[in-house]
């Protein structure tokens, strides 16, 4: 599906994306993963300038993208897997002090 998104808007879902944290981290992640998220996608996909430049600012700290990054590839995995299949518990990856955070982020990003 996600593949499909992005094709159609003459994307290809193997480009790379930057995401940049407010703390100057960088993260690359493929095309088709970041659009798991509803709000990169709607970045990504429509004439902003950060669909020109593949680069997506992201209002959060560095430790908090790596983790929206984290859960947008364990989404893109196991999203389609079979019921019998499901992946393990990400909410293991998650340390608690950064869980409040971490859940308003989720939410801003759609994911």
């Amino acid at each position: 599906m996600a593949d499909d998104l992005a094709m159609t808007n003459g994307k290809n879902p193997e480009d790379w994306i930057r995401l940049i944290s407010t703390d100057g981290y960088s993260y690359l992640v493929k095309r088709k993963v970041a659009v798991m998220s509803g709000t990169l996608r709607n970045m990504l996909n429509n004439d902003f300038a950060e669909a020109a430049s593949n680069t997506c600012p992201i209002n959060e700290r560095g430790i908090i993208v790596e983790k929206l990054c984290e859960y947008l590839q364990y989404k893109y995995t196991y999203e389609n897997a079979a019921p019998r299949q499901d992946g393990p518990d990400f909410t293991d990856r998650i340390p608690p002090e950064i869980a409040l955070e971490l859940l308003v982020a989720a939410d801003y990003y759609e994911t």
